[in-house]
């Protein structure tokens, strides 16, 4: 027993998946393996700890279907065998050297997403400057549109302290449900509903947060903005909104009053088929009660109309004055623990206009197969992937995968077998969060952490610094170059250079982020608190001539209808429903869903439809059913669920195509009217009952 207990070691990290919470995590480790993952109460935006996710990274980290070592497939028999690290390094270097000269560097497309979280992602850019360039993308599948809208509002993201919630007197959550996809800030939000509280749900579907508010409206999907705009009409009509705010601190309200007064209740029920004595109700609390906080989800900004919608949302926070003050907050995105970041999003996501010759070229990442396959001179002839899962996730799989298929050789990192890494000719083992050391912001949290290192890797596995380390030495750059870009391998070389990123930070050291996570240096626990907005007029602009120059939108919010809602009657007749594709608790999209723990509560994807359509169309429970469109379909078992808004289905998405799911089979290739982000929420598609189960994978 005194031996069990000596070599028992617990080590403070973070969890750097891509979610809001950012969990910090006490990591218990035992002769070398995880026991077991507590919460951590330095935290205090997690202090429950993590979710069913967190807790299956002890089942994760060692699993038997994890990737342990390179894999290059076989032409011969197309199966993957495993080859040493010398062999892999000598190829790469092959291929690299090869097609530089043979096409010129920019004929390898670089593809990075964000499934992991760090400061040493950075140092893939630097080997790949050190090539001599490559083709990027631009732009993001998640959020970019709204915190492009914010941005043009605001001046910045950011927002109040997640705790700060408990002082909102009135909270609405606006295509959020966040107790599935941000379970930890259910904790200041229920102490803010046992405080007195209202809260309020604006979403198609009746969700676990909907259950907990005292008013679900349930808008047809893309139509926010025009409820939003009549909203704000009825405020103003009944003098429900701050003058003294308004005049001093935003600009544009005069034109704004004028542009609204289209939006009648009337014209606003017919659009979003929310009736009218609900939208004055909604109304009437915004109006009546203060402080208010409207946290918004990134689904509604996903459409190409997003962007817009985002700043209409927005313009109710703005003209009730509920803006700097405790309780009161526009809780989309904050930027203040990303102190490492010289530019942050969006603006990091735009593409460069002043080519440097290094990164000449960069396609779009929510038309990513169109784009592959239309790029030429030189054309694409091999990818490189890490972070993501670009065949499951990005929209358009049909075009993807022809465009990866295209390809002379591809390159993956991966941890698991994903979609993307079977159209791999060489896979390469990835770290997890546990096997390096990183430092990690968040999007909601206002904590720097350290992502601390507890275990060695398994097999050979190599963190990916270390790969592009021993690659670049492969391709004999020069050693001070290597060294000054990529940190050399080992824990001492790794944690030297996270010093030097904390030396312009006096307050952070790496010995105080090894006990827990600190609070980001200037943090502004209430933002906009001294009322000053990086804009170009120095106020809030509900009048953008920002957003008309750069995007081409009217500079006022405005409601456009989606392309695909808006597509042409005999098209509605077709497609007929509305595909939604949210996350679910047991995924952050396409990951976890292959761990046992996780099947266990969440084992095969599925189709939700709205009762009263189940009647119409005749289709049973559990049926086997297809869902089409022009562009493809999947085959899956059907939910009947009785509080669904009728025109829409729900598919949730990440599920694997060798899992039986897909989504994106179905989704376009369209970009958000600003941000470039990727409006594949947009989908128009059809059912129908089939007999006997599809297999929609080609391997």
């Amino acid at each position: 027993m005194i031996l069990l207990v000596f070599m028992m070691k617990v080590y403070s990290t973070a969890c750097p998946r891509n979610c809001y919470s950012t969990c910090s995590l006490k990591v218990h480790v035992d002769n070398g393996i995880i026991t077991s993952i507590e919460p951590h109460p330095h935290n205090l935006a997690t202090p429950e700890g993590p979710c069913l996710k967190g807790l299956s990274y002890v089942e994760r980290v060692r699993s038997p279907d994890r990737i342990l070592y390179p894999l290059l497939r076989n032409p011969v028999d197309n199966e993957f065998k495993r080859i040493t690290w010398n062999d892999t390094f000598s190829l790469l270097s092959e291929k690299l050297t090869f097609f530089k000269e043979e096409y010129g560097s920019h004929s390898i497309l670089f593809y990075k997403a964000s499934g992991t979280s760090g400061l040493l992602n950075s140092v893939s850019l630097n080997f790949w400057e050190m090539f001599g360039g490559c083709t990027l993308t631009y732009g993001d599948l998640c959020w970019p549109a709204g915190l492009e809208a914010t941005r043009l509002m605001l001046g910045e993201n950011k927002h109040n302290v997640p705790w700060d919630l408990e002082n909102a007197k009135l909270i609405i959550m606006w295509g959020k449900n966040a107790v599935e996809s941000n379970v930890q800030e259910m904790i200041p939000v229920e102490n803010a509903i046992e405080k007195g509280a209202m809260l309020i749900v604006i979403d198609p579907r009746r969700t676990g947060t909907a259950d907990k508010a005292d008013l679900l409206l349930q808008p047809k999907p893309g139509t926010d903005a025009a409820l939003a705009l009549g909203v704000a009409r009825i405020l103003i009509s009944e003098d429900r909104i701050d003058h003294d705010f308004i005049t001093r601190y935003v600009l544009g309200f005069s034109r704004f009053r004028e542009s609204v007064e289209k939006y009648t209740p009337d014209l606003v029920e017919q659009i979003t088929g929310i009736p009218v004595e609900y939208i004055h109700k909604l109304a009437q609390s915004i109006g009546e009660i203060k402080p208010m906080t409207i946290i918004p989800g990134y689904g509604f900004q996903r459409y190409s109309n997003g962007g817009q919608t985002v700043r209409s949302v927005l313009s109710l926070q703005v003209i009730t004055g509920n803006i700097g003050k405790k309780g009161a907050c526009w809780h989309y995105a904050s930027m203040q623990s990303y102190i490492f970041d010289a530019v942050h999003e969006p603006l990091s996501l735009y593409p460069d206009k002043k080519h440097d010759g290094i990164f000449r070229r960069t396609i779009s990442t929510a038309k990513l197969g169109i784009d592959m396959l239309e790029t030429g001179d030189p054309e694409l002839k091999m990818v490189w992937v890490e972070r993501g899962n670009p065949v499951t996730q990005n929209p358009d799989t049909h075009n993807v995968l022809k465009a990866f298929r295209k390809l002379d050789f591809r390159v993956v990192i991966e941890q698991f077998m994903t979609d993307t890494a079977r159209e791999a000719d060489l896979i390469l083992p990835a770290k997890t969060m546990f096997e390096q050391s990183d430092l990690i912001g968040s999007y909601w949290n206002p904590y720097v952490q350290l992502k601390q290192k507890v275990i060695d890797p398994p097999g050979e596995v190599k963190p990916e610094s270390e790969i592009y380390y021993h690659l670049a030495k492969k391709l004999g750059f020069r050693n001070e170059e290597v060294e000054r870009k990529i940190p050399a391998p080992g824990d001492t070389p790794i944690e030297n250079w996270l010093i030097r990123k904390l030396e312009p930070f006096p307050g952070l050291t790496l010995e105080k982020l090894k006990e827990g996570p600190l609070l980001a240096p200037n943090l502004e626990e209430i933002a906009y608190s001294n009322l000053t907005f990086n804009t170009p007029s120095g106020k809030i602009e509900i009048y953008s001539e920002q957003a008309s120059d750069m995007w081409q939108v009217d500079p006022l919010p405005s409601y456009n209808e989606p392309v695909e809602a808006g597509s042409p009657a005999e098209e509605k007749h077709d497609y007929p429903f509305v595909l939604l594709t949210p996350t679910t608790k047991n995924r952050i999209h396409s990951q976890f869903g292959n761990l046992k723990i996780i099947n266990h509560f969440n084992s095969n994807p599925y189709v939700e439809i709205a009762f009263s359509d189940s009647r119409e169309r005749k289709i049973r429970e559990d049926e086997m059913v297809r869902i089409y469109n022009k562009r493809g379909e999947i085959i899956l078992p059907v939910k009947i669920n009785h509080s669904l808004l009728a025109g829409c289905l729900v598919i949730y998405n990440g599920w694997w195509i060798t899992e039986g799911g897909g989504v994106n089979f179905l989704s376009a290739p369209r970009e958000t009217d600003m941000g470039y982000g990727a409006a594949f929420h947009e989908n128009r598609v059809d059912i129908e009952p089939v007999k006997k189960k599809k297999d929609n994978y080609e391997p």
